[in-house]
């Protein structure tokens, strides 16, 4: 077992390997801070890249599969020089490398290219991360609420958001089990 075990994480390094010279080879080696975390590779990306970026992942890098998007408010993090975080868990399912991209955006500006076109399973993930942080997704085919109702003006998984909320619960009308 530990022969398969050490085979397959030798496999994961050459395909990261790969990955990080096809990556400097399309957008040079100071553009995309690259680092690893056991046996996931994490890649960085500027604001006005991502869309090319992830384009080029899926095309070019065979990573077929999106596993996740979530987002992160470092507001209370400290030394943190951005508020938020998009991030992006995708997997090559013919090698099994998986990567992490990350891309940090600060307010006014919270605007990613949507990844619906690229890999359609984006289409609700990318409405809960709009719904629950305020990021919009441009381009997006139905951005709008996929979990608060519509009339629902805040963003929940904001760290400035009050843990009690903000009394917003007497504002929505009552909907009982027959009706939902």
């Amino acid at each position: 077992m530990e022969s398969t075990e050490s085979s397959a994480l030798a496999s994961s390094a050459s395909s990261h390997e790969a990955t990080l010279n096809k990556l400097h080879e399309r957008f040079g080696p100071a553009a995309l801070p690259v680092s690893h975390f056991r046996s996931d590779g994490r890649v960085t990306c500027p604001q006005d890249r991502i869309g090319e970026l992830l384009a080029f992942l899926r095309t070019d890098c065979g990573f077929d599969l999106l596993v996740d998007i979530t987002a992160v408010d470092y507001i209370e993090y400290g030394g943190s020089r951005d508020r938020f975080a998009v991030i992006y868990s995708l997997t090559a399912t013919t090698t099994g490398e998986r990567l992490i991209v990350k891309v940090f955006l600060n307010e006014p500006d919270l605007v990613v290219p949507s990844v619906v076109s690229i890999w359609n399973g984006a289409n609700w993930l990318e409405r809960e991360v709009f719904d629950m942080f305020g990021v919009r997704f441009d381009g997006h085919p139905d951005l709008r609420r996929i979990l608060m109702p519509d009339e629902f003006a805040a963003y929940p998984l904001r760290k400035d958001y009050p843990l009690r909320g903000r009394g917003e619960r007497h504002n929505f009308p009552v909907i009982g089990r027959g009706e939902s």
